[in-house]
């Protein structure tokens, strides 16, 4: 599974950004896909996840209400799209993709990982 995470920028606080994440594979609609982000000087942490198939979301505590997580399988991209974005939201954002064992969606443990999108709020 390869993927592929674009659509970060500079925005001011309030604003929305939609994020893209072009994912390639032969059997990556069995693999669930999360967002992850890194903040400067901090460890990577979880945002949200999806199943391609029944459509289960999830999402961290920070962000629930914020962030949606949805999947175009016609277009093999799986986006995040981020409203009333806050300064604290600034990081690079990861796509990944997880093999079975599943486990905990919310936990670091992906296999396949996406290069990062840089998302930058200013106040």
């Amino acid at each position: 599974v390869q993927l592929q995470a674009s659509g970060g920028g500079l925005v001011q606080a309030g604003d929305s950004l939609r994020l893209s994440c072009a994912v390639s594979g032969r059997t990556f609609y069995s693999n669930p896909i999360g967002w992850f982000r890194q903040a400067p000087g901090k460890e990577r942490e979880f945002v949200a996840a999806m199943w391609w198939s029944g459509g289960s979301t999830y999402y961290a505590d920070s962000v629930k209400g914020r962030f949606t997580i949805s999947g175009d399988g016609s277009e093999s991209t799986v986006y995040l799209l981020m409203s009333s974005l806050k300064p604290e939201d600034t990081a690079v954002y990861y796509c990944a993709a997880k093999r079975p064992p599943w486990g905990d969606l919310r936990r670091l443990d992906y296999d396949y990982w996406g290069q990062g999108t840089l998302v930058t709020v200013s106040s």
